[in-house]
């Protein structure tokens, strides 16, 4: 798919004011949509003239603040829908649009049967190998090239240091500063080496919250050079080393803007002041998606959020839902100077993810290969040691599996390993497979599930192997186990190595990158 885009200099002069407001919008667009809905979309690019479309799965999606009130549908086509779409919407448009996605573990976030890549927590277990985050970066954003997408909306770069956070926990690279700083980094170089523009976010820190943005307003009370200290480091370094783009997140900080506690992407004293300012920061400026109930409940009136986005300092108004209204407050109230200097952000931002790049085949890798790599490297030895894994299995043990999982290979195979040596029923081997990576609703274990789980540990000797997000720890008394070891995923390259690790042939290199809290279910 080749688009092609004018030089800034022309566009200038070309495009009517409206028509540079228009590209600042950025509204959602479904894979499962219906034909209807398809249509009113294109009217919208046709008419309106946005800048660009950020790509979701369905309507009935987590990102759209409906998780689990709207069945979603499962669809086998996503990515051959995702390209035809995409050519569709271009084909819509008088100029050429910049397609975002949220693809920070793979189009896999949004999109079925794509390459699926570890959770930045995994990531953040991996110690002093850059070039291994380096190409998780670079391989993600080859993918995103070839489904006709020029815009990863990641990494992010929230610290998280609230075990309790009910929407970043997982997708952070962990809880220390320095962490998450050089993880953040080398997945920026590698998502820039194929022409891809990357987006740290969500500034100025969602890590210490327990609030989901999606349906409330976050608010932190720390000062702000706590908040300089920690929350904002890697903000701060990022942008010193490059980036495309900050997104903005919903969240009230009352330190940062003299006490208001405004949400940041409406706050002209954060964005403006301290973002642009005290950073330095050059670049694009991209709200968090404006659908989220954080803001959207406060502001009845179509197309006044719009505004008050835009008034604050953001470039690109992303996930606007009023984007008709939205283009026609900011033509009545704002300086067309200040249009003139946020279209020449967005466009040369559209220039750089339209310059021409190839693809070499030497830069096509297989993503078992890599997640090969990477489990290598992150499986963590949370509690134990080898020598106590080799006297539980030359005693013989039995193997349980709780939980869900699409693959259970390693419960499997480890069965079949106990039932050829000694029977001992004190010694268990317990395979935890968490149904979901999110703590709501404890991970959806079954309550008869974590209790059995205490009661083992309590009254057996555990081995305990962990194939999902480790926070699912603080459920348990894990320290009653013999040894606790954390898988981080499920998928089968992950149990895999676990196995291996197991049966004594290697050993676990990671480190947990986030604290466990002990408290009772």
């Amino acid at each position: 798919m080749m688009f092609k885009i004018t030089p800034y200099n022309t566009a200038a002069t070309q495009l009517a004011l409206s028509e540079k407001v228009g590209q600042l919008f950025m509204p959602a667009a479904f894979i499962n949509d219906s034909e209807e809905e398809i249509q009113e979309l294109e009217s919208l690019i046709s008419n309106q003239h946005v800048g660009g479309l950020c790509f979701f799965h369905s309507r009935a999606s987590a990102a759209t603040n409906f998780e689990g009130k709207k069945k979603i549908v499962y669809n086998e086509q996503s990515l051959t829908t995702l390209k035809n779409l995409i050519l569709r919407y271009q084909n819509a448009a008088k100029y050429p649009l910049l397609i975002s996605i949220d693809a920070e573990w793979g189009l896999a976030m949004r999109i079925e049967n794509t390459p699926q890549y570890p959770y930045a927590i995994t990531l953040g277990a991996i110690q002093d190998n850059d070039e291994l985050i380096f190409k998780v970066g670079q391989q993600i954003a080859m993918d995103c090239r070839k489904a006709g997408i020029h815009w990863n909306l990641a990494p992010v770069v929230d610290i998280n240091n609230n075990p309790n956070n009910p929407v970043i926990g997982y997708r952070s690279f962990g809880e220390d500063k320095l962490n998450v700083t050089q993880k953040a980094m080398a997945f920026i170089k590698g998502t820039q080496s194929v022409g891809i523009l990357s987006c740290i976010k969500h500034f100025p820190g969602h890590g210490d919250t327990a609030t989901d943005s999606h349906l409330g307003l976050p608010i932190i009370n720390k000062s702000k050079e706590a908040l300089m200290a920690n929350e904002l480091y890697p903000f701060r370094e990022t942008i010193k080393n490059g980036v495309d783009s900050v997104m903005v997140g919903h969240l009230s900080i009352p330190s940062l803007d003299n006490g208001e506690g405004t949400p940041a992407t409406i706050s002209s004293t954060i964005i403006k002041g301290l973002l642009r300012q005290e950073l330095n920061f050059n670049g694009v400026v991209i709200s968090d998606a404006l659908n989220m109930h954080s803001v959207s409940k406060m502001f009845p009136k179509k197309g006044e959020l719009e505004w008050r986005a835009f008034d604050a300092g953001n470039d690109i108004l992303c996930f606007a839902e009023n984007t008709e209204e939205g283009i026609l407050q900011i033509m009545d109230n704002a300086d067309p100077s200040e249009i003139e200097e946020r279209f020449k952000r967005v466009w040369k931002l559209k220039e750089q993810a339209f310059a021409s790049y190839t693809l070499s085949n030497t830069e096509q890798g297989e993503t078992s290969n890599l997640n090969k790599q990477l489990t290598e490297e992150s499986l963590t030895l949370l509690m134990g040691t080898d020598n106590i894994l080799s006297d539980f299995k030359g005693e013989g043990f039995t193997c349980l599996s709780l939980g869900e999982a699409t693959n259970k290979t390693f419960a499997e195979a480890a069965s079949k390993i106990a039932a050829k040596g000694p029977k001992n029923e004190d010694n268990i081997l317990i395979a935890l497979y968490p149904p979901k990576v999110k703590p709501q609703n404890n991970f959806d274990l079954k309550t008869e599930e974590l209790k059995q789980l205490q009661h083992l540990l309590r009254t057996k000797k555990v081995v305990l192997y962990v194939f999902g997000n480790p926070y699912v720890l603080n459920l348990i008394n894990y320290k009653d186990a013999k040894a606790v070891v954390v898988g981080y995923q499920n998928f089968k390259e992950f149990q895999d190595n676990a196995l291996t690790h197991f049966s004594g042939e290697i050993i676990a290199k990671g480190i947990l990158p986030v604290t466990i809290n002990l408290r009772e279910i």
